[in-house]
């Protein structure tokens, strides 16, 4: 008979920036742990307690929680000197870190990758992939060539110096000392300080697979936190205009080490519209008025790039095979109140390529680019949102909204964003019911 796993696993169903970081945080309260899977720190959650904004780039969003165990799994790529900064910066914010855990099988982000990473996007002219100039690119493609270290690595300093020669040596065969820029000596030096640090503020490199396997098989309440959104997967996004790692449920599996008969719970997070940061094929991107009044309203900016982010309308042909990709068992709406205001709202019920009606998102970026989005208008709302505590004091407008998403997408929605803050949150069903 199968054993009844407690687990819960929080997607990005779009291009990322869904509001994952408070769906995560609003979950996490009843956690026992909080593992992030994948990523580096490209990307960020911002979660807004009382007067206080955190934005975590490497951290699980858990980290505000002195109760939660917190732990950074082997799918995420580590710049160990931002972790320092970052834990740094919430320290300054009265946050104490405790129960944090790293995998000691995680790549590293070394200093010169996010040297790589600018030379790289410059030299592709018009065909760059707008990257966060962080160097997880770079990175995680050095540790597919198998030129990278790991985070354990970094316990033994004799092997860690050892490596560190070997591709340092590889590398300047291919690019100058200058390009890389940096020294052997300064890269040791830069790796060794950080981690000594963290093991000062009782940070522990450990085998986090078997952490994770034994939190779940003792009966823990473990929540699994994505980075990014299903369309910038390296194999299902918008290829080439992704991110480099795995952002969809299947990633879960690989990045934290677990086998797939352990997810128990898959929820899909999305905005009530669409937004994407960089380039690529955007269909229902909008450019006029609206399309700024959402920006502005909805704080539509990077949390680590501060980038202006492209907006858009509700794509259900997106959504749907996000859908597909993840299985998603319930869906979390954000930014709903951003909506309120406008008369009018549109949403993609299909796309048209050269006169073809096409329902299905396409593979081909060739074919998404041309593709002519097909909307289907419907009534907005101008009612305030903020502080509605109840599904049945909302809108007549916005439940409709609702209930057109969860009949195309034949998914539940379980939780609801009415705001920015923490509490600005409908729980339709608590999400830890099994």
């Amino acid at each position: 008979m199968n054993k009844e796993f407690n687990t819960i696993v929080v997607i990005g169903s779009q291009w990322g920036d869904e509001g994952k970081g408070k769906i995560i945080d609003i979950i996490s309260q009843n956690a026992d742990a909080v593992v992030r899977f994948n990523g580096g720190n490209n990307a960020g959650h911002t979660v807004i307690v009382k007067d206080k904004t955190f934005k975590f780039r490497l951290l699980p969003s858990g980290i505000v929680s002195e109760k939660v165990i917190n732990i950074i799994a082997t799918g995420v790529i580590v710049n160990l000197p931002a972790l320092v900064e970052e834990i740094e910066e919430l320290e300054k914010n009265g946050i104490k870190i405790k129960n944090l855990y790293i995998s000691d099988r995680s790549p590293l982000v070394l200093p010169y990758h996010p040297l790589l990473d600018k030379f790289f996007e410059e030299k592709r002219e018009k065909s760059k992939i707008g990257t966060t100039a962080r160097g997880i690119g770079p990175a995680y493609s050095d540790y597919i060539a198998r030129d990278s270290l790991r985070i354990g690595d970094l316990l033994d300093k004799e092997y860690f110096i050892e490596r560190i020669t070997q591709i340092y040596d590889f590398k300047s065969k291919i690019l100058s000392e200058e390009s890389l820029g940096y020294k052997i000596k300064e890269i040791y030096n830069s790796q060794i300080e950080a981690i000594e640090k963290l093991s000062k503020k009782g940070v522990i490199i450990t085998d986090t697979s078997k952490l994770i396997n034994d939190l779940i098989d003792s009966g823990k309440k473990v929540l699994f936190e994505a980075a990014q959104g299903t369309l910038l997967d390296i194999y299902y996004g918008t290829y080439p205009y992704v991110t480099s790692s795995f952002t969809i449920a299947g990633g879960v599996c690989v990045g934290a080490g677990i086998g797939p008969q352990k997810i128990k719970k898959i929820i899909g997070v999305i905005k009530g519209y669409t937004s994407r940061v960089g380039e690529g094929p955007f269909p229902s991107e909008i450019h006029d008025s609206i399309a700024e009044y959402i920006r502005e309203k909805g704080q539509e900016y990077g949390t680590v790039t501060r980038r202006p982010r492209r907006v858009g309308w509700l794509d259900l042909v997106a959504l749907r095979y996000a859908k597909r990709i993840n299985n998603f068992t319930s869906i979390a709406i954000t930014k709903l109140d951003v909506l309120s205001g406008l008369e009018k709202l549109k949403v993609v019920v299909g796309y048209r390529y050269k006169g073809k009606l096409i329902d299905e998102f396409p593979s081909s970026l060739n074919v998404l680019k041309d593709c002519e989005p097909i909307f289907e208008e419907i009534p907005g709302w101008k009612e305030n949102l903020l502080g509605i505590l109840d599904i049945s004091r909302l809108p007549q407008n916005t439940i409709k909204y609702l209930e057109m998403i969860e009949k195309e997408l034949d998914t539940k929605i379980e939780i609801i964003g009415t705001g920015p803050e923490r509490n600005d949150i409908i729980i339709v069903k608590d999400p830890w019911e099994l």
